[in-house]
């Protein structure tokens, strides 16, 4: 569908970027059906949140596309509380969890209520800020969503999103690779190849930048216990063999040479941060070209509303 992100073929086979599809349904039951939101995302959206300083825009109509494991809720609020606040997940199963965390006269889900999933975002503009936390990197069709919500913005409105780049988890690929387990976790998309994609969709003026983070544990069973709580491996590429107890015990003896000097387990987090603009459409530009004064008027009007 986009020559940047073609779907895998049988004679291409999988890439690093791409993801399972049947491991990202299961993972998005998974993670619905948990306690509370992944445990990084919280930190993650304080500090997208913080950037909303950076942007003069006071956006009328919020919307959240990262309802249910973003964490972000009361952050939006409080950055913009005079805003309409709406959510979107496209998945049935994380819908319901976001519906049932809403609190009534604060969210309402987009195109008003009901129950499971809403199928798409709406193709006209009717937002001014599209926030997706932590989500990207569990997304099958980067390019095809990122269009989806340059039609969902209205001009002058933003998109402001951020997720796990590819140099997040990077410690275990050698110690997956001596033990012929395949890739750890997808290599995802780093920061330039987002922007990219970005401008691709319709949007202007991305700023992209992205932050490391270095955790550290103190026994590999937590280590686990926490990377299984972000999510898990959705790398077609990944080790398709079974792995019962006996290689659950390999891993946990493999993990203890991620040590440092303290005698931590330590390993890499990469954020990716970034936001980008709706501008106002341009007229096409020939050697010879003819606009009605009707047509000019529209476009005044829709810049002027825009705004």
């Amino acid at each position: 569908m986009n020559e940047l992100h073609p779907t895998p073929n049988l004679k291409q086979g999988p890439r690093p970027q791409d993801l399972d599809v049947a491991a990202l349904r299961h993972q998005a039951r998974r993670l619905a059906r948990a306690d509370s939101a992944p445990w990084l995302h919280a930190e993650v959206a304080t500090r997208m949140a913080e950037r909303l300083g950076y942007i003069k825009l006071k956006p009328a109509r919020v919307l959240d596309v990262s309802a249910a494991l973003g964490d972000s809720a009361a952050l939006l609020r409080q950055a913009y509380p005079e805003a309409d606040m709406l959510w979107h997940e496209s998945d049935v199963d994380l819908a319901a969890r976001a519906e049932a965390e809403r609190v009534p006269g604060w969210w309402r889900r987009l195109r008003g209520g009901g129950s499971g999933c809403i199928e798409a975002l709406p193709a006209r503009p009717e937002v001014d800020l599209v926030w997706s936390n932590m989500a990207l990197h569990a997304c099958a069709d980067l390019p095809g969503l990122l269009g989806q919500w340059q039609g969902s913005l209205a001009v002058g409105g933003f998109v402001m999103f951020s997720c796990l780049g590819p140099d997040s988890f990077v410690e275990l690929r050698p110690l997956y690779a001596r033990n012929g387990w395949g890739r750890p976790a997808p290599d995802w998309w780093d920061m330039h190849d987002i922007g990219d994609l970005v401008l691709k969709a319709g949007l202007a003026d991305p700023v992209m930048d992205q932050q490391r983070l270095r955790l550290t544990w103190a026994s590999p069973e937590r280590l686990l216990a926490d990377l299984r709580a972000l999510g898990g491996n959705l790398s077609p590429l990944r080790f398709a063999g079974l792995r019962g107890r006996q290689w659950r015990a390999r891993l946990l003896s493999e993990l203890e040479s991620l040590r440092d000097a303290q005698g931590r387990l330590a390993m890499t987090v990469e954020v990716v941060f970034g936001h980008a603009f709706k501008a106002a459409p341009r007229l096409a530009v020939a050697a010879e070209t003819v606009v009605s004064v009707d047509a000019m008027r529209a476009k005044l009007r829709e810049g002027r509303s825009g705004g």
